[in-house]
């Protein structure tokens, strides 16, 4: 079957080029009196350097004045590095042999702020902030260095491998700090207790002086590390059978906490994928990631321990508020109950994890700056709870600060949180009003304080160094227009927060080291990401320091989408689109409408900045210069409307945004002259699955849909995303059969096209073998496959592109 597919995908290319460039450039859709410069798919598709050369991964350097970011060669995939100056606003590349001066993306200043370190290649730098800013290497090493962090004002301390080791500023004098051992302990050399070995020592005399001489050296070098502070004792062990997951080190460098799992592997060996396009000519199998279906649960333990003394306490998860409370109980008795059989409740310990940091870039663990506190953000398996805890250092025990239940899902963004500086007191961040805001406990209080209110989310919180101001980023406005703000941190009443951006679009920042500026990355509908500089105090107006979109791609005839609301049918909030225009599209007949469905599920992309998807704006633009309306729906489940526009979903992928399309197409029919007759429908990744779902439960609503690197069975994608959604199959098969297009195969009634990448390691390529086999088992006929041999999830051949966007201009001319 997918040999008769491949045959099939290659043939069909070969007659493309001629059908679509003809279409591409009619003159029934494209009047050429008004010399509009026609957009073409060959150009939109090709490798997107045309279009701008953006700054990326800008970030301070130590000294507040300079700005470094990189740039895309202009061939191959490295990046060149650029240096500017914000006092004169020169820029200068930077040459490989000096990259080490300016890796300062990550810094850590001693509690004085006279020195910083950082990491350049796996090696620790030290910079002198004084002076003449003179700059040390301080490693050279094959070991893999990492996090350094100062203990004091003298003593810089850093990771390499499940070793800390700390270096004494004054003397250089390099010490082994502690070192993690996934073992026993050694033990005391001891006679075997059997008979025979028993015996042994009764009649042999040389092994009883063997015995005798090991006990001796095992106690001499016993004494002398625990009596000799010249001589390295810094083992701690964990016991055999360990992982470690992560480690925090105390500011005081006398405690440390230690995260440890159950070493499990975390694949199966059947978690391979085909790569039929290899280098050496032959199949090569890539490991990837395990399925939600295979997910198995692995309690973390957590580690007290004291540097000095080596003493290792383990904390314990069961002073938790319900740490043993059975949340899925509903879930798991209509599961049991379409079995035939009967659900008995029970109380047990909940696997509670660290709160994973895969989507966020700050540590679950933190200290604050005085050694003597340290908070630990904790998320149950069942992705129903999150707990902040501090622990008693004293008792050795967690002791609950906040807890965040949802009876959905906790959000896995929106969990910044650390210390006050100069108090006790935690700052976090939390969806518990609905939407993502700013709260604050001091640990001497059990009250919670809200700092920020409203229907907007914040996210990327930043308290200054006098413990004064939060700054962060948020829609408050409009739910697709994000702005940098400031509010106090101490008010006693909920403030509006004072915005420090006005450029409409999506705007982001970092702070400089000295607090006194802010670099903002912005955007807009029309224009990729520029760097700009403004006063953190907000007390000038922003400086444009980049200007990198080509003159080619500011001159073509884009088409500006206009955001709109549609109001929803079934919830009382309107559900915001983008919508691209035709030009006098209200006159003449109804016009043909596609409506576009982005993909990550919790994404948003009717914002004002530039999309992502910044193809597929392209592709708008060109089918709107052709008399298409198009939409663009943020539909539910997508980021920047509060939680419960999130968690709509739950239990039911595919349902509440197939709703949302509907009340889409309505709006087309009722605002935009859009014939009901001639709607299309495509999206990629979520957005394939959701063509499936509106496809197969909805057939009448649109006449031709594309389907691309779709999720089929959900059952198949991964545990992180998909747990959080569907729970897991082992407790709610009910939840995946009501979300998974391919149970539902049998209702296509129009076109549909499936386009699938083979090397796909995220949606894998099988999701879309096994729907193919069931269509054809239910002898269905509207529906064709397209395969794309070498690419991933994310296309990276500009032919690639330009071969699946004629398939989906050519779907939608041929039916549309």
């Amino acid at each position: 079957m997918t040999s008769k597919h491949i045959i099939y995908a290659c043939i069909i290319t070969l007659g493309f080029s001629s059908w679509v460039s003809s279409k591409e450039t009619s003159k029934e859709t494209i009047d050429t009196k008004t010399a509009v410069k026609p957009i073409e798919l060959k150009k939109i598709m090709s490798d997107p350097k045309w279009i701008s050369n953006s700054p990326q991964n800008a970030y301070w350097l130590a000294g507040s004045n300079e700005i470094v970011f990189q740039q895309n060669k202009e061939v191959g995939e490295l990046k060149d590095t650029f240096k500017l100056n914000i006092n004169n606003l020169e820029t200068e590349q930077v040459k490989l042999t000096n990259l080490y001066q300016v890796k300062q993306d990550d810094l850590v200043f001693s509690p004085n702020s006279e020195l910083a370190a950082y990491v350049y290649e796996n090696d620790i730098y030290l910079l002198h902030m004084t002076g003449e800013n003179k700059l040390v290497q301080l490693t050279k090493t094959s070991a893999r260095e990492s996090s350094p962090q100062f203990i004091g004002d003298r003593v810089l301390s850093y990771w390499a491998g499940n070793t800390i080791f700390a270096i004494d500023l004054n003397t250089n004098l390099t010490s082994e700090l502690i070192k993690l051992q996934m073992s026993e302990a050694p033990k005391e050399p001891s006679v075997p207790d059997d008979i025979i070995a028993k015996e042994q020592h009764e009649l042999i005399d040389y092994v009883v002086n063997q015995h005798k001489n090991s006990l001796e050296k095992f106690n001499h070098k016993k004494l002398v590390k625990q009596n000799d502070n010249r001589v390295t004792n810094s083992s701690v062990y964990l016991g055999s059978g360990q992982r470690f997951v992560q480690g925090s080190l105390s500011p005081k460098g006398d405690r440390m906490l230690v995260v440890t799992s159950k070493s499990v592997p975390w694949r199966d060996e059947s978690d391979l994928m085909p790569n039929y396009i290899a280098h050496n000519g032959r199949i090569q199998f890539d490991q990837v990631r395990p399925r939600v279906a295979d997910a198995k649960p692995n309690q973390q333990n957590y580690w007290l321990i004291d540097v000095k003394s080596k003493q290792v306490d383990k904390l314990s998860i069961d002073v938790l508020p319900d740490f043993d409370k059975d949340v899925l109980k509903s879930v798991r008795i209509e599961n049991f109950r379409e079995k035939g059989e009967k659900y008995k409740s029970k109380r047990e310990p909940r696997t509670i994890n660290l709160m994973s940091d895969w989507t966020w870039s700050q540590s679950p663990i933190q200290w604050h700056n005085n050694g003597e506190q340290v908070a630990v953000m904790l998320e149950a398996w069942d992705n129903k709870d999150r707990w902040i805890a501090t622990v008693d250092l004293e008792d050795k025990k967690f002791v609950t600060q906040h807890q965040l239940h949802d009876d959905a899902w906790i959000n896995y963004t929106f969990n910044d949180f650390g210390w006050f500086n100069h108090s006790e007191t935690l700052y976090f961040q939390s969806e518990q009003s609905g939407y993502s805001h700013i709260y604050t406990k001091a640990l001497s209080s059990n009250k919670i304080k809200q700092i920020t209110a409203g229907k907007y989310e914040t996210s990327k919180v930043k308290l200054t160094k006098n413990d004064k101001t939060f700054y962060f980023r948020a829609n408050v406005n409009h739910p697709g227009d994000y702005q940098i703000y400031r509010v106090s941190a101490y008010d006693k009443k909920v403030k509006n927060p004072i915005a420090i951006t006005q450029l409409k679009g999506d705007n982001n920042y970092s702070l400089s080291p000295d607090e006194t500026k802010l670099l903002i990355t912005h955007s807009n509908l029309l224009t990729p990401e520029e760097l700009y500089l403004t006063n953190a105090d907000g007390s000038t107006d922003m400086v444009r320091l980049t200007n990198t979109v080509s003159d080619e791609f500011n001159n073509m005839p884009w088409t500006k989408p206009e955001i709109i609301e549609v109001d929803s049918s079934y919830t009382d909030q309107p559900v915001y689109a983008k919508v691209y225009y035709p030009a006098d599209y209200k006159a003449g007949e109804k016009r043909k409408a596609v409506i576009f469905n982005h993909g990550a599920g919790y994404l948003q992309n009717s914002h004002y900045g530039w999309s992502g998807y910044f193809r597929e704006f392209m592709f708008h633009s060109m089918l709107a210069q052709q008399g298409y309306v198009v939409m663009d729906m943020d539909y539910r489940a997508s980021k920047g409307y509060g939680r419960d526009w999130r968690t709509a979903i739950y239990r039911q992928m595919g349902t509440p945004e197939i709703q949302d399309l509907k009340d889409g197409v309505n709006w087309l029919v009722e605002n935009a002259n859009v014939d009901r007759e001639r709607i299309g429908t495509y999206g990629g990744s979520y957005g394939g699955f959701m063509t499936f779902m509106a496809m197969f439960n909805e057939p009448e609503l649109f006449k031709a849909g594309a389907a691309l690197r779709p999720v089929s069975d959900w059952a198949h994608y991964n545990d992180g995303y998909t747990s959080n959604i569907l729970n897991r199959p082992e407790d709610d098969m009910i939840a995946y059969r009501k979300s998974s297009p391919i149970y539902f195969a049998e209702g296509l009634k129009n076109p549909l096209l499936i386009n699938a990448p083979m090397v796909d390691n995220n949606v894998f390529f099988v999701d879309v073998v096994r729907l193919v086999q069931r269509m054809i088992e239910l002898e269905l006929e509207n529906f064709e496959t397209a395969i794309y041999p070498v690419e991933p999830h994310g296309f990276k051949q500009p032919s690639s592109w330009l071969d699946e966007y004629r398939r989906i201009y050519k779907l939608f001319e041929t039916n549309l």
